[in-house]
């Protein structure tokens, strides 16, 4: 675990993410990586068969040590590589002697027979390739049986790490242990002390260090300097050069040059420790202590500078975490002092591993900085907890979903902290040490790993804001959401190898992802997966261009209508589509044979589940062959009027005049009845339904009506404007204009305008327009006003006179007008919608 610590301390302090994909790649590196850059060669099956028995029997006998398995395993884990290079022998000769005995044809049936000739080629080619498959049958059998063992190593290695994570041990609140890890302690400086009292009490080795101890003083002198006041320099430096990161480019400099408070009070440590060793005092004990105390340094400066990325002083509106000035100063100090906890953690644990300590002193020694662990943990707890409840107050005023959840999420890991900083102790203070330091070490890890990708994401942020010229609200748009997924699937390795997980564990992932998936007898693997990707993608972005150039460049110099060109982009679309996908999968040598009945029984349940979809799709390929509508046409369907939008595979989408979009499944317009009034030609009819008084000149009124008809713009004089007696009303003689527009789409403009010249025209005339008139009879007033009979019939007279001359009033006032009736049931008799503003 500390090893893995250290690593992670080098990885976090220098290579941040732009070197993650690196020491990823080196993580899952595969021993026995250099064969695979030598020709497939015959393995040595002897040597082979000797190690895989010594293999079997340590598996039997489950009696080495973890060490020894680990080792045992790493030379599996080389003899597979070879193995799985020895794979590929002879490939070129198996593939030319394949593709030979397919140009000979199937070979015959029962019962068939074909030529001598070719059934002797045919036995020989049979022959060659079985010799040459030999070799590669051999190499995947032993792959197998090294893959077997390497699970087995795996499987004995986890059964013992569990055991050992709960194994109880000492107790740290037993007093009689207290003395071993303070006598622990105080060996490991004796040793250290000795080797200088050494090198200074003997005469030789004081000679030889005499002349170096100027150098290494001055060394060790600069180096204090810059362990004590580099940080402030840094700093200084930052605020001299850049005093507000006001633009993004600023602030992306002030981030650069903040790394120099990890690196110079580093720098510092590293020429203390060069110091030490010009003076000549270095052996093996102070050479261990200054190699820990190297990445203790280093350990505690990562978490420091994080501390100080996460919870800055300054005020802006670039805050990782949402939280007051007071919050961020208590983070700054909560945050420094767990690194100071991860680094003293580290460097006891390493002295203790390299001298040999008992678990009593062990137990002892690291107790008290657990303890204080724990507390700084909830402590910082708190501040996050502010952070995560201001955040939820801030979406909430905003009216977003997500906030919520992100509440819920950061409430629950708030929880877990909390936990871990009460469990730990506890476990270590009953005995169970392993199962505390297992617990707490991996938290403290997490917290400074999502730390990194916070601060990672927003270097994203800013670098996203730079090139795009954008301010507000840039951290929630997509390609920076997009840059924290894919940090923290990358962090991913990280974090597993922080819980516990082993570098052979992750190397063992790989392979297997390497070596694909398996369905039946097709294996699907990453250099598949990619080249099918590739190769679609290349054919998907050449169809587009070729659409682009269709419909932008060549369709629009032919005389095809609109609609014409849609449907040849559209069907260019499909085809290439099509072809790119049979092209990648050709391209990818996937076969797809084995899983043809498969695939005809999927079909056909599919068909059945999903016929009304298939059923759209070969209707939208009629519309766009046949095309009976396009793009733009006046369309009436279903009793709804409006303007085709855009003809797609499974729908049509259609505008109606109130500028709301209708869907309807293209099964319906293909199989229900569809009035186009536009396609081939805008020309459509309008008619005019007027009504005039009796004993109005029927001949005066045609011939006004055919001079409004005439006189508007949009009507044709070929044919010319009809003017119908169409009957008599109840109350009127009924006329009709009948007129062929230029452009129907402006059917009720023309309406409009023609019924407001037709009044104009009947005032001056003094033609009357009629209204309906009503008479209502009260048969027995008497009975509803309780009044004497001869009253009763003087009320009735004036009730009846009164309710005549009411109705007449009521119904001249709510009643239309027969011009008006008309006018509102132009639609009714085909003249449907209209275009332009007046729809």
């Amino acid at each position: 675990m500390m090893a893995l610590l250290r690593h992670l301390a080098l990885v976090l302090a220098l290579a941040f993410m732009p070197a993650l994909g690196v020491v990823g790649t080196a993580i899952v590196a595969v021993p026995g990586a250099a064969h695979a850059q030598q020709p497939p060669s015959a393995p040595d099956y002897d040597a082979w068969n000797n190690l895989a028995g010594r293999a079997a029997d340590a598996i039997e006998n489950q009696r080495a040590s973890l060490a020894s398995f680990e080792a045992l395993r790493e030379q599996l884990a080389e003899w597979r590589s070879v193995f799985a290079n020895a794979e590929s022998i002879n490939s070129s000769a198996i593939s030319t002697l394949e593709a030979q005995i397919r140009a000979l044809g199937p070979a015959p049936a029962d019962g068939e027979s074909e030529g001598a000739d070719i059934a002797s080629q045919r036995e020989a080619l049979n022959k060659q390739l079985s010799e040459l498959r030999a070799p590669v049958r051999q190499a995947e059998l032993a792959y197998s049986e090294a893959d077997e063992m390497i699970r087995n190593v795996d499987r004995i290695i986890r059964e013992r790490q569990a055991e050992e994570f709960l194994e109880r041990g000492p107790s740290p609140l037993n007093p009689a242990n207290w003395s071993d890890g303070l006598s622990a302690l105080y060996t490991t400086f004796e040793n250290v002390r000795a080797e200088m009292s050494g090198a200074l009490y003997d005469p030789v080795r004081r000679s030889d260090v005499s002349p170096r101890l100027p150098a290494a003083i001055v060394l060790g002198l600069i180096g204090l300097i810059l362990l004590v006041r580099g940080r402030f320099w840094a700093e200084f430096l930052v605020r001299l050069i850049m005093p507000k990161a006001v633009t993004s480019g600023k602030w992306l400099i002030r981030f650069v040059m903040s790394l120099g408070e990890i690196l110079m009070p580093f720098i510092g440590v590293l020429l203390m420790v060069q110091g030490y060793v010009l003076s000549g005092f270095l052996e093996e004990h102070s050479a261990r202590v200054l190699d820990i105390l190297l990445t203790t340094v280093l350990i505690f400066l990562v978490a420091r500078w994080l501390a100080q990325r996460l919870f800055p002083r300054e005020d802006d509106n670039r805050l990782l975490l949402r939280l007051e000035a007071s919050d961020r100063k208590a983070g700054r100090l909560y945050g420094g002092l767990l690194g100071v906890i991860i680094a003293v953690m580290h460097f006891i644990r390493e002295l203790a591993d390299g001298g040999g300590w008992s678990p009593e002193a062990r137990v002892v020694m690291v107790f008290p900085v657990m303890v204080l662990a724990g507390l700084l943990l909830i402590r910082l707890s708190r501040i996050l907890a502010k952070h995560y409840r201001s955040s939820a107050e801030d979406a909430e005023d905003a009216g977003a979903e997500s906030g919520g959840y992100r509440s819920r999420i950061g409430n629950l890991f708030v929880k877990l902290l909390v936990a871990v900083a009460i469990g730990a102790p506890l476990l270590a203070s009953i005995g169970y040490y392993k199962a505390a330091v297992g617990l707490l070490i991996p938290s403290l890890l997490s917290l400074m790993l999502l730390a990194v990708i916070l601060v990672l994401r927003g270097v994203v942020v800013e670098i996203y804001v730079l090139a795009t010229r954008k301010s507000e609200g840039s951290s929630d748009d997509l390609f920076p959401m997009l840059a924290g997924f894919v940090l923290a699937l990358m962090s991913l390795p990280f974090f597993a190898l922080a819980w516990g997980a082993r570098v052979a564990d992750l190397s063992e992932l790989w392979v297997r992802f390497k070596r694909g998936v398996t369905l039946g007898d097709l294996t699907i693997s990453p250099t598949i997966f990619l080249t099918f990707a590739v190769v679609f993608a290349i054919g998907f972005l050449i169809t587009r261009l070729l659409q682009g150039t269709l419909k932008n460049s060549l369709l629009p110099k032919t005389r095809m209508e609109m609609g014409a060109r849609d449907a040849i982009v559209s069907g260019v679309g499909y085809i290439g589509i099509f072809l790119a996908s049979l092209i990648a999968v050709t391209s990818a040598g996937i076969d797809l044979s084995s899983l043809a009945i498969v695939a005809g029984a999927l079909s056909v349940g599919i068909g059945f589940g999903l016929q009304n979809i298939v059923s759209n799709f070969v209707s939208g390929i009629i519309l766009l062959i046949e095309r009976p509508i396009g793009q733009g046409d006046w369309i009436e369907v279903n009793g709804q009027h409006g303007t085709v939008r855009e003809i797609s595979v499974r729908s049509t989408r259609i505008e109606t005049f109130d500028r709301s979009d209708l869907i309807i499944p293209n099964s319906d317009l293909v199989s229900g009845v569809v009035t186009n009034y536009t396609k081939g030609s805008t020309v459509g009819r309008v008619i005019v339904k007027v009504g005039v008084a009796r004993g109005t000149d029927t001949r005066r009124v045609e011939a006004i009506l055919h001079e409004v008809a005439t006189a508007h713009p949009m009507v044709l004089m070929n044919p010319e404007p009809t003017i119908l007696f169409r009957g008599f009303g109840t109350d009127s003689y009924d006329f009709e204009i009948r007129a062929i527009l230029r452009d129907v789409n402006f059917i009720m403009n023309v309406g409009s305008d023609m019924n407001h010249e037709i009044a104009k025209r009947f005032d001056e005339e003094g033609i009357v327009i009629p209204f309906q008139q009503r008479d209502i009879w009260l048969r027995n007033p008497e009975a509803l006003t309780g009044a004497s009979k001869g009253d009763a019939q003087s009320d009735a007279a004036g009730d009846r006179n009164q309710t005549r001359e009411d109705g007449a009033e009521k119904v001249a006032a709510q009643g239309p007008t027969k011009a008006q009736e008309a006018q509102r049931m132009d639609d009714a008799d085909g003249a449907g919608g209209a275009g332009g503003d007046g729809r």
